[in-house]
């Protein structure tokens, strides 16, 4: 059974979707996609569980990829893929889970995620930016091939993330 993830205190810095057009049930060949092309990326201190996300409400509960970073355990990304109608909704989300003493930004980071670079060094956004980059890479590359694969046309698709990073 897969670990539960409460996302309550999480705040989302940045994300990317796609809606890929009568895709319905490919979850898991995106899920097996990227998971092995961020391993065969040798991405240093990176981990890749599957975990159960909710919210405070525990309404619904949804599969993820969750990817973690060693060197910044505040933040993870989300890898989603889910059946909408006969589409696949497909995204990442990059939260900041804060732990005690950043937990006292985090209202200053609902207001403006560019108050996170108060919060880390130059080798931490370093960091940061190249780990979201490779894995959204990554999620392309998955995304790219289900959609050849489905006869479409993956130029069309939008590539820049939504948020702090603005990664492409």
């Amino acid at each position: 059974m897969s670990k539960k993830v409460d996302l309550s205190k999480a705040k989302i810095l940045d994300s990317w979707s796609v809606l890929i057009e009568k895709a319905c049930g490919e979850r898991e060949r995106i899920y097996n996609a990227v998971r092995k092309f961020i391993e065969e990326s040798n991405i240093p201190e990176i981990s890749i569980e599957t975990v159960m996300l909710t919210d405070q409400y525990k309404i619904r509960e949804e599969k993820y990829l969750m990817i973690s970073n060693k060197k910044l355990k505040d933040f993870h990304m989300y890898i989603g893929a889910r059946d909408y109608g006969t589409d696949l909704n497909v995204s990442w989300y990059l939260t900041c889970e804060p732990g005690f003493f950043k937990s006292l930004f985090s209202e200053i980071l609902k207001e403006s995620p560019y108050a996170l670079s108060f919060m880390l060094n130059i080798f931490e956004q370093e960091e940061l930016i190249a780990y979201v980059t490779k894995v959204h890479h990554c999620l392309l590359k998955a995304v790219e091939n289900l959609m050849i694969n489905l006869g479409q046309d993956f130029s069309k698709v939008e590539r820049k993330s939504r948020g702090f990073l603005g990664v492409s």
